[in-house]
């Protein structure tokens, strides 16, 4: 846990899920400049009276040292959701201070002071700004904040596009704001967003299948790599089996299972609200039999997940948290994955090689196996014994 020091005062924060050995921030320099800017300069403080809407807050640091403001956080991520929660609990803040809304929920019908943190996702930021622009009107103050490698002249020429004339600061400890000002449009931008496309005929149970990807999801115009190495070797079970596709993404990998085994209960788990989204869209698609036989949880992980409520897990983990590169959530997965299954039930994981996922799988399973493997990518079986 660190101390983050405002003119509004010092607030104790930490990303979730907590653990004693933390090492990365729950804020950064992007985010003390804002609050440093919101604070004024020769002209004196921002007017943030009217409805305060923070867009990407990354856990909570903006709207939590904005609380008095009562601000309104509209996030495509479970975790920085719960971890605005525990902020905000751990400095005396009463949860009902920030309205806690995710990307696919209608945002607010007006918004004076629009404070964007800048996703990685480009498409993320179109698909947010697109849904916010009509709620935008010519008053309202737009300020957005990054490091100097998350602002692109993209980034810029979007917000030009979907609200107006849109220019830079200065960089200050690698981080830059970005100033908008809104202006009438003679027809609202139009949002592309969802995008869907027709999957290849060599990957399986759902070859010429549609995906639906909602901005923000992984790869959204075609078959990753990894992925389509991962459903030309996934297992063929039958039975009433639990099958959980674990960090879903668009959940073709949990259609695959869905399609080869009629007979199985699949769970789709992401912490993105826009995976989910997306993963429900994509099994409609794919028209499967039985389709109530399918669940989709926004949560972290498996940490809702029974244990021993499971027979099979099938996994492509994420090895990126924002700009760092982490293991962390691997392992998270590998862990809660353990405690979920039954006894005889498997762990399947796709990743690259280089990653060394089996070294992590053979320590917590006591073995680990290698399905198929090709000079980058590898599938891995580990079995609870």
């Amino acid at each position: 846990m660190n101390r983050l020091t405002t003119s509004r005062g010092e607030f104790e924060l930490a990303r979730f899920p907590e653990h004693s050995r933390q090492e990365l921030r729950a804020w950064d320099a992007a985010d003390e400049y804002l609050l440093r800017h919101l604070d004024g300069t020769d002209d004196g403080p921002l007017d943030l009276s009217g409805t305060v809407v923070v867009v990407g807050d990354r856990w909570g640091a903006l709207v939590t040292a904005l609380a008095a403001h009562r601000p309104v956080q509209i996030t495509d991520s479970f975790l920085t959701q719960e971890a605005t929660r525990a902020n905000l609990s751990r400095n005396g803040i009463g949860q009902d201070a920030v309205r806690l809304l995710s990307t696919g929920d209608t945002p607010p019908e007006r918004i004076d002071v629009l404070l964007v943190r800048v996703p990685k996702s480009l498409a993320l930021l179109e698909d947010q700004l697109c849904r916010l622009a009509p709620a935008v009107h010519p008053g309202t103050v737009v300020v957005g904040t990054g490091m100097v490698t998350e602002i692109h002249t993209s980034t810029l020429r979007l917000f030009e596009r979907v609200l107006g004339p849109t220019r830079t600061s200065l960089a200050v400890r690698k981080a830059r704001l970005i100033f908008c000002t809104p202006e009438p449009r003679p027809a609202p931008v139009v949002n592309p967003w969802p995008l869907s496309h027709t999957l290849p005929g060599d990957v399986g149970a759902v070859s010429g299948l549609t995906v639906v990807n909602h901005a923000g999801v992984f790869c959204a115009d075609r078959l990753d790599i990894g992925t389509r190495f991962f459903l030309r070797h996934l297992p063929e079970r039958k039975g009433p089996e639990h099958v959980v596709d674990l960090g879903c993404g668009n959940g073709v990998v949990g259609l695959a299972a869905a399609l080869t085994n009629e007979e199985a209960r699949v769970t789709f788990v992401d912490e993105s609200h826009q995976a989910i989204a997306s993963a429900k869209a994509t099994f409609l698609a794919g028209d499967v039999p039985f389709p109530d036989r399918a669940e989709f949880l926004v949560g972290d992980c498996l940490s809702g997940t029974p244990a021993g409520s499971v027979d099979l897990v099938l996994n492509n983990p994420p090895f990126h948290s924002h700009r760092a590169t982490t293991d962390a959530t691997a392992w998270r997965m590998f862990t809660g994955a353990r405690a979920a299954l039954r006894r005889g039930g498997e762990l399947w994981v796709v990743g690259n090689r280089h990653l060394g996922y089996h070294v992590k799988l053979r320590r917590l399973f006591g073995n680990c196996e290698v399905v198929a493997s090709d000079p980058k990518f590898v599938v891995l079986r580990a079995a609870k014994r």
